[in-house]
């Protein structure tokens, strides 16, 4: 009971400073003014939170925890990949267990460079977490970059089905997008190399302009998605 009290309190942290974030400007908004909004003190803020840019993350913590406990070794037939694409699943399903947090924190970091440098920053502990648990467990054999190429791969599926859901204001059904991410891997590393076919990995920033050119190329290589 005190643990979800306590989890209740910082989550009602967070999203004051958020909502005092986008009505006042991040700059502006001070560590104390947050507590006061909060009906807390000012020591119980950083008991939660390390510092005014963890505010508007109060849920990755967690949630690397949870990707950790889903990270197993593989059994009953399935591959590694196969378990970094579940705990990935599992990963989105937590986000999108308060959709009203994904969508304030997507309004503020487009807003704040400093959030949106820490949330990038985040999401690297992600990849690193799925990087070092593929290089343990693929086969030895495997080529070296296979461990990276993949773990990027996945969390750009990823980080594209929660943003989607995010630029429209949560209409979006990010865990079918997800699910389709994860069926074109599982196609892709079922194809049969003696047909010729062979596919490119790409990581990529997420720019307009590149979103413009995946389009085209995309519209060009249906028949292979």
């Amino acid at each position: 009971m005190a643990v979800d009290r306590a989890l209740e309190t910082k989550y009602r942290i967070a999203e004051t400073a958020m909502a005092l974030f986008l009505e006042q400007g991040y700059e502006s908004v001070t560590v104390e003014a947050v507590a006061d909004a909060s009906q807390v003190s000012r020591r119980t803020v950083f008991r939660h939170f390390g510092g005014k840019d963890e505010l508007a993350f109060p849920d990755h913590s967690a949630r690397l925890e949870l990707l950790s406990r889903k990270l197993v070794p593989p059994s009953g037939g399935r591959t590694p990949v196969d378990v970094v694409i579940a705990a990935t699943e599992a990963v989105l399903l937590d986000f999108l267990s308060r959709p009203e947090l994904v969508l304030r924190r997507y309004r503020l970091t487009r807003l704040v460079p400093e959030l949106r440098r820490r949330e990038v920053l985040e999401h690297e502990r992600y990849v690193a977490m799925t990087r070092a648990y593929l290089r343990d467990h693929l086969p030895a054999d495997s080529p070296p970059f296979l461990p990276m190429a993949m773990a990027a791969l996945i969390d750009a599926m990823h980080r594209s089905a929660l943003g989607n859901f995010a630029r429209s204001d949560g209409s979006a059904d990010a865990f079918a997008e997800l699910k389709d991410g994860m069926e074109w891997i599982h196609r892709m590393l079922a194809a049969d190399p003696a047909t010729g076919s062979s596919f490119v990995l790409a990581v990529l920033p997420d720019t307009a302009a590149v979103r413009q050119s995946l389009t085209a190329l995309r519209a060009e290589a249906q028949d292979l998605l």
